[in-house]
């Protein structure tokens, strides 16, 4: 499936999966500072990455944390790209950390994104049958 996409800044590397078989693809951080951005301790920052796509209708692109960015503390909170959506796509990244900063240089991969279909179901209101195996226990009930 063709997915075009438009770099907003000609000096990021082009969209481009790792190895064959991944699958998501890098996304950089575009930063205004060249010199880049320090995410403070228990700090929330919204980062660019110098790209828009063209999404097909019936698709989504699913923003991912990168591991490596998970094993440091950093945090990059999940979201949705609508195919609608042609504006620049934004990362929300946390830095978990309570004592130090985390830097992102210009450059930086900063998530993954993926592209998944998506399913839209018929909405309507009514009753709900709550008679099953699991009824209405929640979180935790499994370990009781």
């Amino acid at each position: 499936m063709q997915l075009t996409y438009e770099k907003l800044d000609p000096s990021l590397p082009d969209l481009a999966y790792a190895h064959d078989g991944d699958a998501g693809f890098d996304l950089h951080a575009r930063l205004y500072a060249l010199d880049g951005i320090d995410i403070g301790p228990n700090e929330t920052r919204l980062i660019g990455t110098g790209i828009r796509m063209d999404i097909p209708k019936g698709y989504e692109i699913q923003i991912r944390p990168r591991s490596s960015l998970s094993r440091a503390g950093v945090f990059v909170q999940f979201g949705t790209v609508d195919s609608g959506y042609r504006g620049e796509i934004m990362v929300v990244i946390t830095n978990n950390c309570n004592y130090r900063s985390y830097e992102v240089s210009y450059g930086d991969r900063i998530a993954q994104a993926v592209l998944a279909p998506i399913y839209r179901a018929n909405l309507g209101q009514g009753d709900v049958d709550t008679n099953t195996d699991r009824g209405t226990d929640g979180f935790g009930s499994t370990g009781k």
